[in-house]
């Protein structure tokens, strides 16, 4: 776990916000802590951030996933057109596809949705 600081006037601070938004996006978040603070006329968002570096290295880290395999046709079809849909999401927002969603999320989110598809309702 890593600890990173932000400290952004409430006026004037647009790129330093859009600094630590790029940061939120591509990292994985454990813990925020946020106090505004003044100094004289000028007022801060002072930001404590916890987190993991490198949200890249800790999905591979674990044990990889063959979908094909795990889920039926139908279901890997959606699982499919999910990830076509984060990947687009992903380049417009320029941001790591994993960031969106993992590849168990949108599989979970497959199978969720062929639940309710069904006539039954899923029961």
């Amino acid at each position: 776990m890593k600890i990173k600081l932000f400290t952004i006037p409430i006026l004037g601070g647009e790129q330093l916000t859009e600094e630590l938004n790029f940061f939120l996006r591509t990292k994985k978040i454990l813990e925020v802590e946020q106090q505004l603070t003044r100094n004289g006329q000028s007022a801060f968002w002072c930001l404590s951030i916890k987190y993991l570096d490198d949200l890249a290295t800790e999905e591979k880290q674990q044990q990889k996933t063959d979908y094909r395999k795990v889920l039926d046709e139908p279901v890997f079809r959606r699982f499919a057109q999910l990830r076509e849909i984060r990947k687009r999401l992903s380049a417009e927002e320029k941001t790591p596809p994993y960031v969106i969603f993992t590849d168990a999320e949108l599989a979970s989110l497959a199978l969720s949705l062929q639940l309710t598809d069904r006539p039954d309702g899923g029961h």
